[in-house]
C-alpha cells in the first residue's frame, strides 16, 4: 500500500513556485512513493463565483466539474516540486486531463483530496508524468477523480520509463465542419485564470518567459480551455460523466479559435481549432 502523508493545510502556491525554480535542476530517478492527502477541504462560494466569471459558467449554479482541480493543484505542485521528483516543474505543459465525476461537490461540504504521481514515461520530445487525484465526501465515497498528464520538453526520461503501460487511446471527437461558436481569447486570460487558480506558470503570464520555454508566446491554460468548453455544454448532460480532453497545439493569448460540438450517443464531442484548422483541444464527454 502506498504510504500517505497527511497535510495540515493546503500548500501555498507562491512558495511552491519559488521552490520550483530552486529545484529545476535537481530530481530523483523515480516517482515519489507516497500519496498526499488533505482533509476538511471546503469549497468557498466567492471563489467559485470568481472562477465562474473567468471560465464562463453561470454564477450561482452547481460547482463546475473542473473546479475540484483547483483543490488538487496545490497538492500536485507540492509533489512536483519535491527534490526527489524526477521532472522539473518550471515550463511543465499540461497534455491531457481526464475527469470522472459521480456527482458535483457542494459548496461548504467537507471533502478529502488525495494526490499521487503515476506513469512516468518517455515522450518523443521529452518526458511526461501523470498526477492522479481523488476527491471523497464525508462518507468516504469518491465523488470526483482526475488524471492529469504533464510534459517537460527536453527532459530525459529515467531508465525504465519506456516500460510504463501505454495510456488509453486519445479522444476522437466527431464534429461537423462548421463551428458553433467563435472564441476571442483575451490577451490577459493567462493572468486572469492565474488569479483564480494560483497557477502562475510563466508560460501563461509572461511572453518572454513563455518563449524561453519553447512556446510561441503567452498561451492560455489548458484547464481554462477545458473549463470554457464545459461551460458551453452546461445543462446538456447529467451530473455523472467522464470527460476526456487532450490539449494539442497551445492556444495563444490573444487569438481567435473556433469551437465545434456534436451530440453523440451517450454524451458530447467537441473540438477547439485554429482558423487554419489546427487542433487545439479534443474533447469527449460520456455520461455514466
Amino acid at each position: 500500500m502506498t504510504p500517505t502523508e497527511t497535510l495540515d493545510a493546503a500548500p501555498t502556491l507562491g512558495v511552491l513556485y519559488g521552490r520550483a525554480l530552486l529545484t529545476a535542476r535537481s530530481g530523483g530517478t523515480t516517482l515519489p512513493d507516497r500519496r498526499l492527502e488533505l482533509a476538511g477541504v471546503r469549497i468557498d462560494a466567492d471563489a467559485v463565483a470568481d472562477y465562474d466569471h473567468v471560465c464562463g459558467f453561470s454564477v450561482g449554479g452547481v460547482v463546475p466539474p473542473t473546479y475540484p482541480h483547483m483543490l488538487a493543484f496545490p497538492l500536485q505542485m507540492r509533489l512536483m516540486t519535491d527534490r526527489e521528483f524526477p521532472l522539473p516543474a518550471p515550463g511543465m505543459v499540461h497534455l491531457r486531463n481526464v475527469i470522472t465525476q459521480a456527482r458535483p461537490p457542494e459548496v461548504g461540504e467537507p471533502l478529502r483530496v488525495a494526490v499521487h504521481a503515476d506513469r512516468l514515461a518517455a515522450h518523443p520530445k521529452g518526458a511526461q508524468v501523470d498526477l492522479v487525484t481523488a476527491v471523497t465526501d464525508a462518507d468516504g465515497a469518491e465523488i470526483w477523480g482526475s488524471r492529469s498528464t504533464y510534459f517537460v520538453r527536453g527532459a530525459p526520461a529515467p531508465a525504465g520509463a519506456d516500460d510504463v503501460p501505454a495510456a488509453p487511446r486519445e479522444p476522437d471527437p466527431r464534429v461537423g465542419r462548421l463551428p458553433h461558436a467563435i472564441w476571442k481569447v483575451p490577451g490577459d486570460i493567462g493572468r486572469r485564470y492565474a488569479a483564480v487558480s494560483g497557477d502562475v506558470n510563466p508560460i501563461h503570464v509572461n511572453g518572454l518567459a513563455a518563449r524561453a520555454f519553447g512556446m510561441p508566446g503567452m498561451i492560455a491554460h489548458g484547464m481554462w480551455t477545458k473549463a470554457s468548453a464545459l461551460a458551453a455544454l452546461a445543462g446538456r448532460h447529467g451530473p455523472a460523466f467522464t470527460v476526456d480532453v487532450v490539449f494539442k497545439a497551445p492556444v495563444r493569448a490573444p487569438s481567435t479559435v473556433y469551437f465545434h460540438t456534436a451530440a453523440v450517443d451517450g454524451g458530447w464531442d467537441a473540438e477547439l481549432v485554429s482558423p487554419k484548422g489546427r487542433d487545439h483541444l479534443l474533447l469527449t464527454l460520456r455520461e455514466a
